[in-house]
């Protein structure tokens, strides 16, 4: 065989690879939203109180974000591949109970553990990528790729949720994380490259067990405040019960010799204001689901379907600002890029606090231009924040990265939708989310 045929293959096998991984990734995401929009059939159909059905909603990303720093240190330590199958398995058990629960309970527990499982998938499937792509070059492409994948699989479960919950039943929702599953267990043993185990990497067990309580804590009390005052018991008791227990991990991290998330990998200033993107964006695009949905159906009155097509040129403008940014973060850097779609991301808010969530304005002119402007600045957000948090770090801290990142998106929205609900308006919400993504695009900006 000749080198340039050689070439070829590994070029075939990289593309089928990164393309596994992706469709992976987008997958986990499509989990957490894919039962916002028929959560209220849900709700009907197993006869649940308002707060349960706020439980069951952040069941999954509980989970998912307190273990991703562990699972991120399971894949440097083991391996990514190894990493990636095992979380595979746990997501696809989980996601194969789901649709057969005949009650809360049952539900509850699965989606708890697809989260547990997805916290070990997601960093392993990111470190995957970098024994795919050895060249930095080549893995810094394909990052620019990555960065963009969450959100179309956040605005994929928005949009094909209304309609198989529609037409089907929201039960078929929890079809496509099975399959995806079981194809990449068949597939990644024969895309995905094994990797020799870290055998000199330590565990941290006591950080992982701090961590994991005080983020999964801390996330629920801050998810309870939708139903319950901030002065309540069930809110402070988390809360305060959680943050004491990230000091706890924090000042255990400090005299690790092995840390979950050693201090100095956020000390580095653009990739900390990476994670700040990182975190706002995925709230912004959260945020705005939301919001849309509950004022589409009680404010205009329209119904799941309708409300899914009107989401349409958000994933249109999501996709081709995606294709486009690999390019340009090669062409102006990656910095440049994360602070303009921050910057476009931010303007697209203010169009919507202004005029989307006004009646008496139709569709095309209220609703439609910040529907494409903030998923264009969004998708250029994620990518270049993507590159940016992987930059300089290590090959056996690739999984550290993918947790780090992940984090950001699973805990950002959480954070920030229990802050802005203080608010008291969607507008005020939105504006205020729009203005976190102007100051964080002014302080890249002068990085770049």
């Amino acid at each position: 065989m000749t080198t340039a045929a050689a070439a070829e293959v590994t070029g075939a096998r990289q593309r089928a690879a990164f393309a596994l991984l992706g469709a992976v990734q987008a997958t986990l995401i499509f989990t957490l939203t894919a039962i916002v929009v028929p959560l209220p059939r849900i709700g009907r159909e197993l006869g649940l109180r308002h707060a349960d059905l706020i439980l069951l909603s952040a069941a999954y990303g509980l989970t998912f974000a307190g273990l991703l720093l562990f699972g991120g240190r399971l894949a440097d330590r083991y391996g990514p591949r190894r990493a990636l199958t095992a979380g595979l398995v746990f997501f696809a058990v989980a996601s194969a109970a789901a649709p057969l629960a005949p009650g809360l309970g049952t539900l509850l527990a699965a989606r708890l553990a697809q989260g547990a499982g997805a916290a070990l998938v997601a960093p392993a499937a990111m470190a995957a990528v970098r024994t795919v792509y050895v060249s930095p070059a080549a893995y810094g492409r394909a990052m620019a790729t990555w960065g963009g994948l969450s959100v179309l699989g956040a605005t994929a479960g928005n949009l094909l949720s209304g309609v198989i919950s529609a037409f089907l039943s929201w039960r078929w929702t929890f079809a496509a994380p099975l399959v995806v599953a079981a194809v990449a267990l068949v597939l990644a043993p024969r895309l995905v490259p094994d990797t020799v185990p870290d055998r000199n990497r330590t565990l941290d067990v006591p950080g992982a067990l701090l961590g994991t309580a005080g983020l999964t804590l801390a996330g629920y009390g801050l998810v309870v405040t939708d139903g319950e005052p901030w002065s309540s018991a069930g809110v402070l008791v988390p809360l305060l019960g959680g943050s004491a227990l990230l000091a706890a991990f924090w000042h255990a991290e400090l005299r690790s010799h092995d840390p979950l998330l050693p201090p100095g990998f956020l000390r580095v200033r653009r990739r900390a204001l990476a994670v700040a993107a990182i975190a706002l964006s995925a709230c912004a695009t959260s945020l705005t689901f939301v919001v849309l949905s509950l004022h589409l159906q009680q404010g205009r009155h329209w119904p799941e379907l309708r409300i899914s097509a009107a989401f349409v040129p958000f994933a249109v403008a999501l996709i081709a600002s995606g294709r486009a940014a690999a390019p340009l973060i090669r062409r102006y850097g990656s910095a440049a890029v994360t602070a303009a779609g921050l910057a476009a991301g931010a303007a697209g808010l203010v169009l919507l606090a202004s005029t989307g969530l006004d009646v008496r304005i139709a569709y095309p002119y209220g609703l439609l231009p910040g529907l494409v402007l903030l998923p264009a600045g969004a998708a250029a957000a994620f990518a270049g924040a993507a590159v940016l948090v992987s930059e300089g770090v290590p090959r056996n801290e690739s999984g550290l990265a993918g947790g780090v990142l992940n984090t950001a998106m699973e805990w950002g929205p959480t954070v920030l939708f229990a802050v802005l609900l203080t608010l008291g308006s969607d507008a005020a919400s939105l504006a205020a989310t729009g203005a976190a993504l102007a100051a964080v695009a002014v302080l890249l900006h002068r990085t770049a």
